[in-house]
């Protein structure tokens, strides 16, 4: 080899660059023991222990042992380092779960702590993150009919025990619960009501149920809303389900058209008929007030015709006569030298001279219709005075 042949001045060196041996075998790398006790008693100068020196049998150098303040010093070090590993906070937001090899110890709340690490596995999880889970599906109803409801859940941890040591996929579970409560309920639901004015009532069952579910698989989920998203018909006969939907759109409409022409026509009805009620009670009183009040009069004109009989029956006769004479056409005159009385027709005089005046002569009297009800007058008189005489002489 090139380090081993001739013209090297006579020295023989290895590849490491010492000197071979005079007995010709080669000194060789250092020796690892050899170089770790040569570290130590380095430290060992540094702190001021000293260690025993023996010697090695080969006759290849003293070593030192570490000395007890030194390791003491290490483990204090090691100590110190895992303590303040130990120190952690947990959020306002926060609790933290603590198992202790393997087995749950306690719920941390927030604030500043400690457990020992290597020994206790602590897990931190947000308890006020509103989380939120999409699901869409195809269900069918009571009615036999296919709907295609969207939906989602939104939920927070409530336990954070059971969210992360009763489950081994707490997500997963709340899906599989949300598919099943959804058919649950759909399934219990006709389509009208899916489509149309169901749907918060939908939404409401659904959450109920679907915490009933979480409970019994002890998630540690709390459910805070379902929103029903979108419910439609399959979109192969949406056309079909849209022309119904109009058609109770329609008939909706009408509905309320009915309605409101009752609401109108109701109350006036019943206006007109506490109006007729309202007369007749009116016509009542009145009724019985006049009868009253003529068996009144009645019984004071009785106290008075006892206390004076002939008076009493003169003045009714004037009265009856007087009522009776005043809405007469006819005009009576009492004829002198006798009692007889006489008729004069003034209503069939008035008569004809209504019918002249719609014949032309405008309402006016010519002198012939007075010279013609003068003479009729004095015929009338005439004939009246000679049965008088003739009764007279008789």
């Amino acid at each position: 080899m090139a380090w081993n042949e001739p013209g090297n001045n006579g020295k023989d060196q290895d590849p490491w660059g010492g000197n071979r041996r005079p007995n010709g075998q080669d000194q060789g790398p250092p020796d690892l023991d050899e170089a770790l006790g040569k570290l130590i008693e380095k430290f060992n100068g540094l702190f001021g222990g000293s260690g025993n020196k023996k010697a090695d049998n080969s006759g290849g150098g003293d070593t030192s042992a570490p000395s007890g303040k030194l390791i003491g010093f290490g483990v204090a070090i090691v100590l110190v380092l895992w303590a303040g590993m130990g120190f952690y906070t947990v959020d306002q937001q926060e609790r933290a779960v603590v198992l202790r090899l393997g087995k749950f110890t306690e719920t941390v709340q927030p604030g500043l702590h400690w457990n020992p690490p290597l020994i206790d596995n602590v897990t931190k999880v947000n308890v006020t993150a509103v989380r939120n889970v999409d699901h869409r599906a195809l269900m069918l109803t009571e009615d036999e009919n296919i709907v295609e409801v969207g939906l989602s859940v939104q939920y927070v941890v409530s336990n954070p025990k059971d969210f992360l040591l009763e489950v081994r996929n707490p997500e997963g579970s709340l899906l599989q619960a949300t598919e099943s409560a959804l058919r649950h309920v759909v399934g219990g639901s006709e389509m009208h009501s899916v489509l149309t004015e169901g749907r918060a009532v939908l939404a409401l069952d659904i959450e109920t149920r679907l915490q009933g579910y979480l409970d019994a698989y002890n998630t540690g989920l709390e459910v805070s809303k379902v929103n029903i998203e979108n419910t439609a018909a399959p979109s192969q006969v949406q056309d079909a389900f849209d022309d119904v939907i109009k058609a109770r759109e329609d008939e909706q409409r009408v509905k309320n058209e009915a309605q409101a022409y009752a609401n109108g026509i109701v109350p006036e009805a019943r206006g007109r008929a506490q109006r007729v009620s309202e007369e007749a009670l009116a016509y009542r009183e009145q009724v019985v007030a006049r009868a009253e009040g003529e068996a009144t009069r009645f019984t004071k004109l009785l106290t008075e015709y006892q206390k004076a009989p002939e008076v009493t029956r003169e003045r009714l006769y004037l009265v009856a006569m007087e009522d009776v004479l005043s809405n007469a056409s006819k005009v009576m005159v009492d004829v002198e030298g006798g009692n007889n009385m006489m008729v004069l027709p003034l209503d069939q005089i008035m008569q004809n001279q209504s019918v002249r005046s719609a014949t032309g002569t405008n309402g006016r009297a010519s002198s012939s219709m007075v010279d013609e009800i003068t003479n009729r007058v004095i015929q009338k008189l005439t004939q009246g005075a000679s049965g008088t005489s003739s009764r007279e002489s008789r």
